[in-house]
Parts: structure tokens; sequence; C-alpha cells
């Protein structure tokens, strides 16, 4: 059974800048019900289908498929909520770990979370200098809430 174990952050500094090169993600909620959604996102070239079921702990259920991105541009523009969920993000490998930071745009600019996936929940993590507090179970950086409810409404 696939399953994310994920735990996000704030950055409480600028020094993971130049660590890494970013890549431009647009993504979009086609449905979100009961802690369940269902997400097109677009990377580069390539579209994803991804269904993720309730958070419990630093653990939910992920379904990902990679689909066409004609498909994944098609579904966005006619299926999904808006606004979209525009974001770039940076891959930092930190000791084990891939961090991912995600520097978000339009009606979320200015916030810039911090997330690492890992292999099981209990697993010890070594924080980089850059990490500051730990948001995993505020509802309000799910990409899903931002879409709602977004960072320059807060």
């Amino acid at each position: 059974m696939p399953q994310e174990i994920e735990r996000k952050y704030l950055l409480k500094s600028d020094s993971w800048r130049n660590l890494a090169p970013g890549t431009a993600y647009c993504q979009g909620y086609i449905a979100t019900k009961d802690q369940v959604t269902v997400r097109v996102r677009i990377i580069g070239t390539q579209g994803y289908l991804t269904i993720k079921g309730p958070s419990v702990e630093y653990s939910r259920l992920e379904f990902e498929y990679p689909i066409p991105v004609e498909d994944a541009q098609e579904m966005l523009h006619k299926l999904c909520q808006r606004p979209f969920i525009e974001k770039v993000r940076y891959k930092i490998q930190w000791g084990d770990l891939i961090w991912e930071i995600d520097e978000f745009a339009g009606l979320n600019k200015g916030l810039i979370l911090a997330e690492v996936e890992l292999s099981d929940p209990d697993q010890e993590i070594e924080l980089p200098p850059w990490i500051g507090a730990e948001v995993s179970h505020d509802p309000r950086y799910f990409n899903s809430y931002l879409v709602t409810h977004p960072f320059l409404e807060w």
C-alpha cells in the first residue's frame, strides 16, 4: 500500500537558496472531501494525477500516476478549483534525506515551506540550520487548504 510519511516546516533563513536549482510546479484540486484529495499536477512537461487519503499523524495513503501533460492541462483548466497552486520546488540533499522547499507564487506568494519524506513516522531527522517551526499538523499549510484560503488572505 503506497504510504506517504511527511513532515513540514517553516524556514527561519534563506541560507538554503544556493543549494539547488528550482523547478516550476502548477497544480489544482479536482476534489477535496473528508480529508481525501484528488490533485492534478504539471511538472515541466509531465502531468500527474494523485489521490491522497486522510492524514494520520505524519502519514497518509498516496497514489500517484503519470499522465500526458495535455490531459493534465485540460483537467487543470476544466475540472480544478481556482486558484491553482503555483510554486517553485527546490530539492536539497541533507544527510540521508531529500528536503523539498516550496516557494509559493500567486495568491500564496510569501509562503515558503520545507517538507521531508520519511520511511518511518518515528525516523530521526537531522534538521538543517535553515529549518524553523514544524507545521506538520497544521492544516493551513496543506496545499489543498491553500486553494480555498490563500496565504495572502491570512
